[in-house]
């Protein structure tokens, strides 16, 4: 599964020239056949291969960071499976939301009174 398509990739580099906004996620990869979320926002102008976001490995400490792409396109896990796009994906809130629902829940939560409760400090959904 192609984890980033073109119109994506620019969309995620179009996000990194304006790092210091907090931004809507606009993808979700995820290990099928275990533990590893990543609600990504964007992708670094100088260098496409790193994104940013909300990665939860499955450690009950999910936290903000970089990733390089190459290394999910690589791995593979149980059964030859790869991390995969989740195609169904909308972020809604911006990632602090996501953030602070992780915090709380201790891994990533798309929805739920974690997400709930980060949620209630805004009033309208970014995007809307």
């Amino acid at each position: 599964m192609e984890l980033v398509t073109p119109e994506l990739r620019e969309r995620l580099i179009a996000n990194g020239r304006n790092p210091d906004s907090d931004r809507v996620p606009l993808v979700k990869w995820f290990n099928p056949a275990g533990a590893g979320t990543w609600l990504i926002v964007d992708a670094d102008p100088e260098d496409p291969d790193i994104h940013f976001g909300l990665m939860d490995l499955g450690f009950g400490t999910p936290e903000l960071g970089s990733v390089r792409l190459s290394e999910l396109e690589a791995f593979e896990g149980p059964f030859g499976l790869g991390i995969e796009r989740d195609l169904w994906f909308e972020g809604r809130w911006p990632i602090s939301v996501y953030a602070e629902a992780a915090r709380r829940a201790g891994r990533i939560v798309e929805a739920g009174p974690e997400l709930d409760a980060a949620a209630r400090s805004r009033t309208v959904p970014a995007g809307a």
